[in-house]
């Protein structure tokens, strides 16, 4: 039976965008992963956790525990290269940052559900508000690719909707919002997404419309487009194939939810 789903985040909105199907599986009706998303699966895997604690790793950082205490958490080939890249990159942009927030997560109304981000950093700089992102691919994404991705529409129109309290209570206005996507295996190629007033509207509106949409969806059809399945880990229920796509690949395709424990009386959000 389906879950009453109140949430909806980058990752959900994502899924529904590329295949409703997908969607109702993963969030609404829960079901484990049934086959292997990528290939090599162990190796993908290992990358995907190597990221997450580099993640770990840079909000040490940005919360003032020394570098060299950090450095020796870097304990495989690809932590020690971005921990390498990421100082210096840390040092002549981030070190800047008149006030920086970590790991921060925000939630505002959307229609019947709750829209949620958890961002890796946003930092001022006089009156301009960058949204920092860390992304360990292993291929440097083309920007007009991140720029379509519901990440870089909802972190930009959520910081705008529900992120006064970070900014003394006063409204963000979309023209102070910069998104930076930052890669550790292209540290010096960030991708710089700003933000103005009519994006904001467009977002927004798309954002209701979707949450609208899903709320009185009676069925989420499977997608047209076939090549998205081979890197779908719910490739099996819809019978469209048991071998894996290429993880390299795979990576710009699909994103895994991030995992975390909401709490709404301590993060930033606007009220029903």
């Amino acid at each position: 039976m389906p879950i009453q789903l109140t949430t909806l985040s980058q990752s959900s909105l994502q899924d529904y965008n590329d295949c409703p199907r997908r969607f109702e599986l993963r969030y609404l009706e829960q079901l484990t992963y049934p086959a292997i998303e990528t290939e090599p699966a162990l190796e993908n895997e290992k990358h995907q956790q190597e990221g997450e604690y580099f993640h770990r790793l840079a909000q040490q950082h940005l919360i003032g525990i020394p570098a060299e205490q950090i450095e020796k958490l870097a304990n495989s080939d690809n932590l020690q290269r971005w921990w390498a890249n990421f100082l210096p990159f840390s040092q002549s942009h981030l070190s800047r940052l008149t006030r920086r927030h970590a790991e921060s997560t925000l939630s505002a109304p959307l229609g019947k559900f709750r829209l949620v981000a958890k961002y890796d950093l946003i930092g001022f700089d006089q009156d301009k508000i960058y949204i920092y992102d860390w992304k360990t691919y292993r291929k440097r994404p083309k920007n007009e690719w991140l720029a379509i991705r519901w990440q870089t529409r909802v972190y930009r129109a959520l910081l705008v909707q529900a992120g006064a309290h970070f900014n003394d209570g006063k409204p963000i206005q979309p023209e102070q919002i910069e998104m930076v996507y930052w890669f550790p295996d292209f540290p010096n190629d960030p991708a710089h997404f700003p933000y103005k007033g009519d994006q904001f509207k467009r977002d927004w509106d798309a954002l209701v419309k979707l949450s609208s949409e899903i709320t009185n969806a009676s069925s989420f059809p499977k997608t047209d487009e076939v090549s998205k399945c081979n890197y779908c880990p719910y490739r099996s229920y819809c019978n469209r194939g048991v071998r894996a796509g290429d993880a390299l690949e795979a990576e710009l395709e699909t994103e895994a939810e991030e995992l975390f424990d909401i709490n709404f009386e301590q993060i930033g959000e606007i009220e029903f």
